[in-house]
């Protein structure tokens, strides 16, 4: 419904231009095009989560690949649909206007229909949203009170807690609510990175897509056991050597200030990460015999 509304509101701007410097405004430079790169690249990475939120209620005979591709595809083709017609409506109107402001005078009398298929799908995203985050924070919990099963009433008691905690936040930031989005959205890259990195190398190159599910749901991780010392390693590793190229409202690195304040500890962090994981995880070690050792004995 949305990408039909959005395909609609293109059609309509381009034929209502408002502006004069509708293709002229503005200039590149390096800076803003790695923020914006930044930015599209931590959206595709905080997507990992989501991606087995799908994926756990998916026949077990579907391919990995065809998994892959329709994920990364709807969540990479979609995301960007939005994000440049944000960018058009924005440049079809006068300057220094509100982005939702600018799509509701861009698109004219569709404005107020755009403005409610973005709140549809906002409503729709925060769903699965609040999904994932309760999930983790009850995952969280019985990681250290294993015995605790939640009922459908404790379920819904940490949901409302977290609906009520985040609302509460995003009315408190609400005078700046996109900078302070941005803002965190650029601390979290760095954290985020590495984890994914490694879950990548961890699925695509160790494992092969191969893990030994009965062992993930055991109190004492089974052949896994209850940490894997390797990512860890890698994991604090990939987050260190990020510091000195990072540009966040938190610290700014001495690298990033001497490149126009450009923030390249994303792309740092997946470039030493990678490698370092896919090394530590496939040389000779007490860990990975143990773990292949259980792999022999049950068959996985």
């Amino acid at each position: 419904m949305l990408g039909a509304g959005i395909v609609l509101g293109f059609g309509y701007i381009f034929t209502h231009v408002q502006t004069t410097d509708f293709l002229t405004r503005g200039s590149f430079n390096i800076s803003g095009w790695l923020a914006t790169v930044s930015l599209a690249a931590l959206w595709q990475i905080a997507f990992a989560p989501y991606v087995s939120d799908y994926s756990r209620y998916l026949p077990a005979d579907v391919p990995v690949a065809a998994t892959f591709w329709t994920t990364y595809l709807g969540s990479a083709l979609g995301s960007s649909l939005a994000f440049i017609f944000g960018a058009v409506a924005v440049l079809a109107t006068p300057v220094g206007m509100d982005t939702m402001d600018a799509v509701k005078l861009a698109t004219g009398a569709i404005g107020p229909l755009m403005l409610v298929l973005f709140l549809l799908s906002v409503i729709s995203h925060n769903a699965l949203n609040l999904y994932g985050a309760v999930l983790s924070i009850i995952t969280l919990i019985q990681t250290f009170a294993y015995r605790w099963i939640p009922t459908a009433k404790s379920r819904a008691v940490i949901s409302i807690i977290v609906l009520a905690a985040c609302s509460i936040a995003a009315v408190f930031a609400s005078q700046d609510f996109i900078g302070h989005f941005v803002d965190m959205v650029l601390v979290l890259l760095v954290v985020l990175v590495p984890w994914t990195a490694i879950n990548l190398i961890d699925f695509y190159a160790i494992h092969k897509g191969q893990y030994d599910i009965a062992s993930i749901f055991r109190v004492d991780g089974g052949i896994y056991g209850k940490y894997n010392p390797q990512a860890l390693l890698a994991y604090a590793v990939g987050i260190a050597v990020q510091i000195p190229f990072m540009n966040t409202p938190l610290y700014v690195g001495p690298i990033s200030q001497h490149i126009n304040g450009a923030d390249l500890s994303w792309v740092v962090g997946l470039a030493v990460t990678s490698p370092l994981y896919f090394w530590l995880a496939s040389r000779d070690s007490a860990y990975k015999r143990r773990m292949d050792s259980g792999k022999l004995v049950g068959g996985v």
